[in-house]
């Protein structure tokens, strides 16, 4: 239903429908949706659903299937990010800029991440990354990379810091949709910028990708060589609260929401 809002979940299986091969019930599941996550109960087709692995709570894994996939698909399958290059991340706080920070590094790249917050410099650099103010990007480059969680306001910079042949995945604009652009600097550095969202994607596509996250990131998550950032959590009944915390700057990693019937 669109008046019930969440896009990502994670829970126990009650119910199979007949085509349904690769869960049963008991099972303990996680995924994208298209609506309705934040409920009881949930729809998800057995195509997107991902494993939850026995050593992850179910309620932090809820956390994990939208971050950590537009993560995955910008970095690896958009920005084309192989080993030793260089990855910038802006809005490294969030969720998505943790889980890319952590795949980014599992994979090889050398990870700077900009934050304005100065509280998070250790964890951020805890997970292997440089850490920058954005006021101090220039000179900071180049960077193979640009993994744009912010918006406009750095898109100037990051062309400036770009390398030859680079490339800027755009997956934010909380900051601004709109810059001017000198269509002379993208054709001197032979550069690419490209924008990625999971929402309209296809139920297909949808299942493209969690087929490579079951094989590539899962058992990372399952070996713990990446995690989840819980910053807080809240049950249904304090929704409220929770969209007042998630409106306040300074957080670090996901707000989740648990169900009272969770185990």
């Amino acid at each position: 239903p669109v008046d019930i809002p969440g896009l990502e979940l994670a829970g126990t299986v009650v119910e199979v429908g007949p085509r349904a091969k690769r869960f049963k019930v008991g099972d303990r599941v996680m995924g994208i949706v298209g609506g309705a996550a934040q409920a009881e109960l949930a729809l998800i087709s057995d195509a997107v659903a991902l494993r939850v692995p026995e050593n992850i709570d179910i309620g932090l894994a809820g956390g994990f299937p939208e971050a950590f996939t537009t993560a995955y698909d910008a970095l690896f399958l958009q920005g084309e990010l192989t080993i030793g290059e260089r990855l910038c991340v802006h809005g490294a706080a969030g969720g998505v800029g943790l889980a890319a920070i952590q795949l980014a590094v599992n994979a090889g790249a050398r990870v700077t991440a900009t934050s304005r917050t100065i509280q998070h410099k250790e964890e951020l650099e805890s997970l292997g990354a440089r850490v920058l103010h954005p006021d101090e990007m220039a000179g900071s480059g180049p960077y193979d990379v640009v993994l744009e969680l912010v918006g406009a306001a750095n898109m100037e910079s990051n062309l400036k810091e770009l390398a030859q042949g680079g490339r800027i995945v755009v997956i934010g604009v909380g900051a601004g949709s709109r810059f001017e652009l000198d269509l002379r600097s993208v054709m001197a550095k032979r550069c690419r910028i490209m924008g990625s969202t999971l929402r309209a994607r296809s139920t297909e596509e949808k299942a493209y990708l969690a087929i490579k996250m079951e094989h590539q990131v899962v058992p990372l998550l399952e070996s713990e060589a990446i995690r989840i950032h819980e910053f807080m959590s809240f049950p249904f009944s304090q929704a409220k609260e929770a969209y007042e915390a998630f409106t306040r700057s300074g957080k670090l990693g996901k707000l989740i929401f648990f169900s009272s019937s969770q185990p």
